[in-house]
């Protein structure tokens, strides 16, 4: 055995430094795990949804990434059953499907169907007392995705956490 010290080459230390740089960049909102279909509109929504919190004086959510996650799969699951519902297919619940995308509770979820635009969909909500009354929640955590139907019909869902 030799008892020289191995000193790491330039390649090796600029590859641990990008693998440093990119888990630094992680963070708590995490990255949308890709669910085929959907689309995420958490960024686009998150303005329009804080505006409408700041006018009550409420504090802004977060884009967090298991309601991004939970979000999409919700909209790809409407999209796919051609049919704007809270629970698709026998033995669905709400809790479950938020335990399995890691959503703190509680939450709350919102979807629309036919709106072109994250926008139209967001203002569909605001319009809605119940959907309004979600919005304005004890929340901090916020998700939107879209998915479409093979006639591509557009399929909206919300999702808020704590």
């Amino acid at each position: 055995m030799s008892d020289a010290i191995l000193m790491p080459s330039r390649r090796g230390v600029l590859i641990l430094s990008g693998l440093g740089l990119l888990l630094a960049g992680c963070s708590t909102i995490g990255a949308l795990t890709p669910i085929d279909g959907a689309e995420d509109e958490t960024a686009a929504a998150l303005p329009l949804v804080n505006r409408v919190r700041a006018e009550r004086g409420l504090s802004p959510l977060a884009a967090k990434g298991a309601a991004r996650s939970a979000a999409a799969e919700q909209a790809v699951r409407m999209a796919k059953a051609e049919q704007m519902t809270h629970l698709i297919g026998r033995g669905d619940d709400f809790k479950s499907r938020m335990k399995r995308r890691d959503v703190p509770l509680p939450a709350a979820e919102n979807i629309a169907s036919g709106q072109n635009s994250v926008e139209d969909a967001v203002e569909a909500w605001i319009r809605s007392q119940s959907h309004l009354t979600n919005m304005l929640g004890a929340y901090r955590g916020l998700g939107v995705a879209m998915a479409r139907s093979t006639a591509s019909r557009p399929y909206w869902a919300m999702v808020l956490s704590a």
